[in-house]
């Protein structure tokens, strides 16, 4: 699959929603942004519990959709407020509260398959570590602080518009051209969590060497 101008619009708008309608609202809470995937979606770590469901967020037993609204608007009509982060991190979508937001079905659903792929696949290979879906790139990951290496799953960004899986090493990565990006290695997003947890584990392997 490839990634058109509808799945970059709704990848924009969701990732703006993890911002400030989910990881705002709960860092001004408890100060902590960590949201994780759940079934169609993503949501909070910790209180409050918001969520992503296919094309709306969820606040208790209140529903809202997100297409052709801004995030202001939802957050009234749940009765929860907008929550800002640029005092913890300077990057992010890049979209504000009163931007229009444009979400759609097929793509919101892609994304989260992405999500619960990228899950699956880092719970097998790194069983102590539980993934965390970082609300300033919107891409779930696990650091490895022993081996020194981040493993994640993006539903896309700027740089690469659709879904990959990604190795980061913290020191510089090896030379060799299997080391496709400035970070360490990035390639297109494995039909099932096998493909994923394969290629984790090249990608490790060719750490160490």
């Amino acid at each position: 699959m490839y990634a058109d101008d509808t799945y970059t619009a709704t990848r924009r708008a969701l990732h703006a929603a993890a911002e400030l309608l989910l990881a705002g609202p709960q860092h001004a809470v408890c100060g902590r942004i960590t949201l994780r995937p759940v079934p169609g979606g993503f949501g909070t770590t910790h209180t409050p519990d918001l969520r992503v469901e296919g094309t709306a967020v969820v606040a208790g037993d209140r529903r809202a959709e997100l297409g052709g609204r801004s995030a202001r608007s939802v957050a009234d009509e749940l009765g929860i407020t907008t929550g800002d982060l640029s005092a913890v991190y300077a990057d992010g979508a890049g979209i504000g509260p009163d931007d229009i937001l444009a979400v759609d079905a097929p793509s919101a659903d892609r994304i989260a398959q992405a999500f619960a792929l990228g899950d699956a696949a880092l719970r097998a290979v790194a069983p102590g570590h539980v993934p965390v879906l970082w609300p300033e790139h919107f891409d779930l990951a696990v650091a490895l602080d022993d081996e020194r290496v981040n493993l994640g799953v993006s539903p896309g960004d700027s740089t690469l518009p659709e879904p990959y899986m990604y190795v980061g090493p913290w020191d510089p990565p090896p030379t060799e051209e299997f080391w496709n990006q400035p970070f360490g290695v990035a390639h297109a997003l494995a039909d099932d969590v096998a493909g994923v947890v394969d290629f984790l584990a090249e990608a490790r392997a060719r750490i160490r060497g």
